[in-house]
């Protein structure tokens, strides 16, 4: 029987890490309830897939800001990845560039975005806005001019969402090098990020400010309700990204699978909308893109893959998702990505409304 490399590169990256960094991007908020429903949200779901369709060819090309990209699939920002590889950020932009997908650069990144737009690959800037507004617009000035292609704006994170510490061993943060961290902090920060002041008072506004701050697309993350997601494009967002930060803020909130339909309602085709959380296959990306995405975002596994095997991990995990993206695809009676679009089954069906 053929086994999938990512069920089990997890367990390498568990090998391979420090107890305290594979726990610290392991964990979720407080009892995880939201994280441990994240991946059987999309396991519920049911598809009703087409057939008489010519499938010989699958493209599974997509736009996403402008930019052609091989696969709707994308690198979600995580700090510390220099904890998981020496290389770190520049090392998954390497992975990234090679799949043709897009990466998005965490603001706590240990890697200078100098070093990242070196690679080639085509990134954005995952940004929390400061209290003091004024103090955020140098790392986003210094983005635009490295070459950054968005700016998405984390607004899920008023303050950092109470999880509970490792019991047996130090945590993160006393055993985090310095050098993981804040490579594109205007000034020394500390290492913890809950010493960060991030604002508490964001609003619609913020995003037509990052927009003419930057010259860039604004992206905003974290969206779950279709009123915001609405506000947000009103605002002047390009996209709106459901997620629920991992399961890393409010507990018991629900899971992104069961919220793309609803924001793709409420924005229409005015923006693109993205998703991420608990997605560990190319059939869950097939049942994003049925919901009405238009890409989605990969994190924890695309971590333990390049803790478990660097560069080459990364790019192995990716064309895992890849060839089973096509292949549900083509199962599914899609040539293209676009093409999923309305293969949910029906409300009311079994496992269609499901939690």
């Amino acid at each position: 029987m053929t086994h999938r490399w990512l069920d089990e590169v997890e367990a390498l990256a568990r090998e391979a890490l420090p107890s305290a960094v594979f726990r610290y991007v392991a964990e979720g908020a407080r009892d995880e309830i939201s994280l441990g429903e994240a991946t059987p949200a999309w396991d519920a779901v049911r598809l009703a897939p087409r057939v008489l369709r010519d499938v010989r060819t699958i493209d599974t090309g997509t736009t996403l800001m402008g930019t052609d990209y091989a696969v709707p699939i994308g690198i979600a920002p995580m700090t510390l990845q220099r904890a998981a590889d020496p290389g770190g950020e520049v090392t998954m932009a390497v992975a990234a560039e090679r799949a043709g997908v897009p990466m998005v650069l965490s603001s706590n990144a240990g890697s200078t975005f100098a070093e990242v737009a070196a690679t080639g690959a085509h990134w954005w800037l995952q940004v929390y806005v400061a209290a003091e507004r004024r103090e955020t617009v140098p790392m986003l000035e210094a983005a635009a001019a490295a070459g950054a292609k968005a700016v998405v704006l984390t607004a899920d994170t008023p303050v950092l969402g109470t999880r509970y510490p490792m019991a047996g061993g130090p945590g993160i943060w006393e055993v985090a090098d310095a050098g993981w961290i804040g490579a594109n902090a205007a000034t020394p920060t500390g290492l913890d990020p809950a010493d960060r002041g991030k604002a508490m008072d964001l609003g619609p506004a913020d995003i037509g400010w990052l927009a003419d701050t930057t010259g860039l697309p604004v992206v905003v993350k974290g969206v779950l309700r279709p009123d915001d997601a609405h506000q947000c494009v009103a605002a002047g967002a390009a996209a709106v990204w459901v997620s629920n930060h991992g399961g890393r803020q409010l507990d018991q909130v629900v899971a992104t699978a069961q919220c793309v339909e609803a924001v793709r309602s409420a924005v229409g085709e005015s923006a693109e909308v993205y998703v991420d959380g608990g997605i560990r296959s190319g059939l869950h990306a097939l049942i994003a893109l049925a919901l009405g995405a238009d890409a989605v975002f990969v994190g924890r596994p695309l971590f333990h893959a390049l803790a478990a095997d660097g560069g080459a991990g990364v790019h192995r995990a990716l064309e895992e998702y890849s060839r089973e993206l096509v292949e549900a695809l083509r199962l599914a009676g899609c040539a293209r990505p676009q093409d999923a679009r309305g293969i949910v089954a029906p409300a009311g069906e079994p496992g269609r409304d499901q939690p």
